[in-house]
């Protein structure tokens, strides 16, 4: 009985790795197919919004600081973007870019929980982190924001962080509501959900209160 205990224990224990060697494996593939753009610079902006659109040629950070120059023409220091121009752009960028695509930005208010959101009339979520500032490898006392882009693809939601070295899955739609609702209850974090306007136009994207997931 000993003997057949150990023999069951290892052959769950062999299982149960190549479990995770395939499920590793498969997550590997899934994230080759995938389209990340890393961090450079104070650029997370224009990464945010191309990793969501799943397309390199979405945007251009030319593209982002003409629309910078468009919202304040006449100002010296523009208010929308890093003073040295090396990105940093603010929401009102980001809302303007995604006109460009016809689709809209939309303030998730926390008191609702994520569960509201019908996510088969979405495109994806922006999430907007406090981030601090490097030059190098030292830390300094700047406090900046960050943008993150979240959407489903393949049938699971992906976090697509522009600083991570690759795609962190964040599994199907009830992991990912979980991971949103940890987020959102720091004071300092703020969610985007993005759909077309059309969408946006008749609230087709939020559910009413009887109706939540």
């Amino acid at each position: 009985d000993v003997d057949n205990n150990v023999f069951l224990e290892t052959k769950h224990n062999i299982l149960k790795n190549i479990f995770y060697i395939n499920l590793h494996h498969s997550i590997r593939i899934s994230t080759r197919s995938m389209y990340h753009e890393k961090q450079q610079r104070e650029l997370c902006a224009l990464h945010a919004l191309n990793n969501l659109f799943q397309d390199k040629s979405s945007f251009t950070k030319s593209q982002l600081d003409q629309i910078c120059q468009n919202l304040s023409p006449n100002e010296y220091i523009n208010p929308h973007r890093s003073i040295l121009g090396l990105g940093n752009y603010d929401v009102n960028v980001i809302i303007a870019a995604l006109h460009m695509k016809d689709c809209e930005a939309i303030w998730f208010d926390k008191r609702k929980d994520p569960s509201r959101i019908d996510t088969s009339k979405i495109i994806g979520f922006i999430l907007n982190v406090p981030s601090n500032y490097k030059v190098g490898f030292v830390r300094l006392p700047i406090q900046r924001r960050h943008w993150i882009a979240i959407r489903q693809i393949n049938k699971e939601y992906w976090n697509l962080d522009s600083k991570l070295d690759a795609p962190q899955c964040l599994g199907d739609e009830s992991n990912m509501l979980q991971y949103l609702r940890e987020q959102l209850q720091s004071n300092d974090k703020e969610l985007f959900v993005v759909c077309t306007c059309e969408v946006d136009k008749t609230q087709q994207w939020l559910l009413p209160d009887n109706e939540q997931r």
